[in-house]
């Protein structure tokens, strides 16, 4: 199985349009397109779609390297607003990663590469492999 092809099973975020770009080991890459359905009452992108994003982008670092990761704790900070129309990207990149733990962080960005959210968190990894590998 291919990594896109295991990563399309979280469909929450595949329900929600967000798309893995790119995955290798340590690194990850997602990105979403924002429609009416991402926004909050007041017009904004919903924080919760940019977590999304962030996250898959975060279990495609973590996994990459063969064994089953979780995470232990993840944070956000929202920097600047996005509406609809704009594409968003996030890229995961590991900072840590030691024998059950690891430490990662996560920029989300516009299509403008304008910063809009940047996402740091922790995972635990299992003995349990995943059924793909990297190519």
């Amino acid at each position: 199985m291919k990594a896109e092809e295991f990563f399309k099973n979280d469909l929450f975020a595949a329900n929600a349009g967000i798309e893995l770009i790119e995955i290798r080991e340590g690194y990850g890459k997602t990105q979403l397109t924002i429609t009416a359905d991402h926004l909050n009452a007041g017009g904004r992108t919903q924080g919760g779609a940019i977590f999304t994003l962030a996250d898959l982008a975060l279990a495609a670092a973590a996994n990459s390297h063969g064994t089953l990761a979780f995470s232990l704790s993840s944070n956000i900070t929202f920097v600047r607003s996005s509406s609809i129309g704009d594409t968003l990207t996030a890229e995961a990149r590991e900072r840590y990663m030691g024998r059950s733990t690891g430490y990662y962080q996560v920029d989300v960005t516009n299509q403008e590469n304008e910063l809009i959210a940047t996402f740091e968190s922790s995972v635990f990894r299992k003995k349990e492999q995943v059924p793909f590998a990297l190519e």
